[in-house]
């Protein structure tokens, strides 16, 4: 029966502003399933390869289970349909839900070797070189319209999963901004996607103290010979300032998360002690900090 003025039939109930529905692609070997079992450790209720006809349903079921406001549906090149026609299929879906799409991809060499060592055929068979090149032209108009695009290449899937856990995880209680600080070393590569880079390398290094070189930056020896010196003090000071500046504008502008990486040479000593420092200066209450050691084992 339907509802009437005296009794209205009941709204159907969707995800509020503070759900998020988050769909995640990308480049086949890329860290697509990583990905999914990371956020799905983290609350979300995750759907792989779901049809984009199905997503609108699916969302209307899920939004009417109590205590389920996040979910994330994995879309990857054998889903033809949703790539098909990407761009209204997407418009279409964010007038009624609020989404996020988040797009994993690597270097071509990395995503060959990858399948080699995993002894994994490419979903569209074939050569894997070419596979590879034909998937990065079909998911371009998917990475163009992406929220966030992570490129993979110099992550472990244990990184992988640190990091995207620090995006998505749900944050408890009122959080105006997560931050994410990464440790690094510079000779495995850069991280991708950060917004602010600190390089350094011109601080003391213990790994030329003999009784330090094979520990590293969580060890309280390392820590108190970085921070021995003066211009590491001087340094993380200058840093501490400039986020006392920089996080409150970025609130403003409505930014719900940052990633700034530390980079030393090996991303064992020197980096590592000074995300631990910083992350302990990081202004106001309503922060939600997430530290990542990329290059420690």
């Amino acid at each position: 029966m339907k509802g009437n003025a005296k009794n209205p039939e009941p709204a159907m109930p969707v995800p509020g502003q503070q759900s998020r529905i988050l769909i995640i692609s990308g480049l086949s070997g890329s860290g697509k399933t990583v990905a999914l079992r990371a956020v799905e450790d983290s609350g979300f209720y995750c759907v792989d390869n779901l049809p984009v006809s199905l997503i609108g349903s699916l969302i209307d079921q899920i939004a009417r289970r109590r205590g389920v406001k996040n979910i994330a549906i994995g879309i990857d090149i054998r889903e033809k349909e949703f790539l098909g026609n990407f761009n209204r299929s997407l418009a279409l879906l964010r007038k009624k839900f609020p989404i996020d799409v988040l797009y994993l991809e690597a270097d071509p060499e990395v995503l060959v070797r990858r399948f080699k060592e995993t002894r994994r055929p490419h979903p569209l068979g074939g050569i894997i070189e070419e596979a590879i090149m034909t998937e990065i032209h079909a998911l371009s108009v998917l990475k163009s319209n992406a929220d966030r695009v992570i490129d993979t290449s110099t992550l472990s899937p244990h990184a992988l999963r640190r990091l995207i856990s620090s995006l998505y995880a749900p944050t408890s209680g009122h959080m105006d901004l997560a931050v994410s600080l990464i440790s690094f070393g510079f000779k495995y590569g850069i991280p991708q996607n950060i917004d602010l880079l600190f390089d350094v390398r011109f601080l003391p290094n213990p790994f030329f103290v003999p009784a330090l070189k094979d520990l590293d930056g969580m060890d309280k020896a390392v820590s108190k010979f970085v921070f021995s010196h003066a211009v590491t003090r001087q340094f993380v000071e200058k840093i501490r300032d400039l986020l006392s500046f920089l996080i409150p504008q970025y609130i403003q502008e409505g930014k719900t998360y940052i990633s700034i990486a530390f980079g030393c040479t090996g991303g064992k000593h020197r980096s590592p002690a000074i995300v631990e420092k910083i992350s302990k200066y990081l202004p106001g209450d309503t922060i939600e900090r997430h530290i990542i050691h990329r290059d420690l084992s």
